[in-house]
């Protein structure tokens, strides 16, 4: 039994705990599963799931239409196709996706969480491992407890390396999908507050994110960051699966809580020093922010009597990018990628569309982060526009998910980004006003935008005054990229 070709016995194997039965003969045989029937190709599987705004369910027929072999549906429907029914089409996804990665007992599995910076870290490992064999990555936004099985059935023989995204908006979700992709390295990024509605404050984030753990075995590796707030619950999270737990980023620390010598913390005290900077076993130091690209050096800190470094140039902009490329130095150090590859891969990675993307404007320069958005990223990415030389615009539309604390959340964001060296910021959307608000109470800088026509005619104005450099960003929905869009072909 070829277990790349969905059959009878493969598909009555993968199933067998939601007890399937058959209605209708089903003897073809077929590479492909998919639940979008506008993906279908002649000879595919439509397995029809269930939502809350729609039901897979209603377009069997079409399907069949389309020349799909078989249906995977949670009753029988009205057709002629045959049909494969299982109660529950959602865990039967799961199932597949699960058995096609135990068919895989070689591939090796990087797991990525956090709040911030999976996709770019996701696209700096794919550079990494593609190196060395083919690679499969999570496509856009394929993340969840739907798209992580279908991402797994995407896997093929070829491939020996997979980096697999997990994100949630629930408690659960991650070890549900952490436990179907079985990672060798599991990486949490940050603990921010991307989702803080439906989690309700950043410890629930913490635990949430710290499911990734639950499905490393003892010879796994826990990657955990160690600048952020959350560092020692990750690490005490990690410890009860795996002894094995590397650390990257770094921290300032009151000196009285350093790991040092008391002979080296009573001569830094006269010294008048009152804090630190320690380092996580990966880092990075020399950082040097441009407009097109970063460099720093790469260390690893393991071995107590020397310290391994090499130079990187990351075609990626901001801070937070330096630390993402550590992040995902420390995930391929910990499955053995000797440091030169590493950096090679960082230095050849290319940053995924709608994040920190540079486009030419006539005299001014946009900039497109408008992939997605929480307070954290959108932090950064002001502090990458800070950098600019020329006039320095911000294009900010709502934050998403952030439930109750919306309004808070962008009060507050407002007052931290009138703190940065930004000349303008223009704010669309019921939330942004808070971020006007608060951004005004700091300094002067901010207007608020109640649709994206007046908000586009404001700027096409400010842009005919000075050379700018505008840097656009929001939520998925908020679908900022139209901004851009408006400029470029007005």
């Amino acid at each position: 039994m070829n277990p790349y070709i969905w059959q009878f016995d493969n598909l009555n194997q993968a199933l067998a705990e939601l007890n399937p039965t058959w209605h209708g003969k089903f003897t073809a045989q077929s590479t492909k599963i998919t639940t979008d029937t506008r993906m279908i190709s002649a000879g595919d599987i439509f397995l029809a799931i269930k939502g809350d705004n729609f039901d897979g369910h209603e377009f069997v027929n079409t399907a069949k239409d389309k020349g799909a072999v078989l249906a995977i549906v949670n009753e029988k429907v009205e057709s002629d196709l045959p049909q494969l029914i299982v109660g529950d089409s959602k865990k039967a996804l799961g199932l597949l996706g699960k058995y096609r990665r135990d068919v895989h007992p070689d591939l090796t599995v990087v797991a990525l969480t956090g709040s911030a910076g999976k996709t770019t870290t996701k696209e700096m490992l794919g550079s990494i491992f593609g190196q060395i064999a083919p690679t499969l990555i999570t496509r856009g936004n394929l993340n969840n407890d739907l798209g992580v099985p279908m991402m797994l059935l995407e896997l093929t023989d070829e491939h020996r390396f997979a980096v697999m995204e997990l994100g949630a908006n629930h408690v659960g979700e991650i070890a549900y999908t952490s436990a179907l992709v079985r990672p060798n390295v599991a990486c949490v990024l940050n603990i921010g507050t991307a989702h803080l509605g439906e989690f309700g404050g950043r410890a629930n984030i913490a635990r949430a994110k710290a499911e990734i753990y639950s499905s490393l075995s003892e010879s796994g590796v826990a990657v955990v960051p160690f600048g952020d707030e959350f560092f020692e619950f990750l690490g005490e999270s990690a410890s009860q699966f795996t002894p094995n737990i590397l650390s990257f980023g770094e921290k300032s620390v009151p000196l009285s809580e350093a790991d040092l010598s008391d002979d080296d913390v009573a001569m830094l005290a006269e010294q008048g020093v009152t804090s630190v900077l320690m380092m996580g076993d990966l880092f990075a130091d020399d950082v040097d922010v441009a407009m097109t690209h970063s460099t720093f050096t790469l260390n690893t800190n393991l071995q107590i009597d020397e310290i391994e470094s090499l130079p990187v140039e990351l075609p990626f902009i901001g801070e937070h990018n330096v630390i993402n490329a550590c992040a995902a130095a420390a995930c391929a150090y910990a499955l053995g990628v000797p440091l030169e590859m590493i950096v090679q891969g960082l230095t050849t990675a290319n940053p995924p569309k709608g994040r920190l993307t540079r486009l030419s404007f006539g005299e001014h320069t946009l900039i497109d982060d408008t992939y997605n958005a929480n307070p954290t990223s959108m932090l950064a990415a002001a502090k990458v526009l800070e950098q600019e030389m020329a006039t320095k615009i911000l294009v900010l539309g709502d934050i998403f998910e952030l439930g109750e604390a919306a309004d808070d959340e962008h009060h507050r964001l407002g007052q931290s980004l009138a703190t940065l060296e930004i000349d303008e910021i223009f704010g669309l959307g019921q939330h942004m006003a808070q971020m006007v608000r608060g951004a005004n109470e700091i300094r002067p800088v901010a207007t608020h935008f109640a649709n994206k026509a007046t908000l586009l005619d404001a700027l096409k104005s400010r842009l005919q005054n000075d050379t700018a450099t505008v840097l656009f960003k929001g939520s998925r929905g908020m679908k900022m990229e139209s901004l851009i869009d408006g400029l470029m072909n007005a």
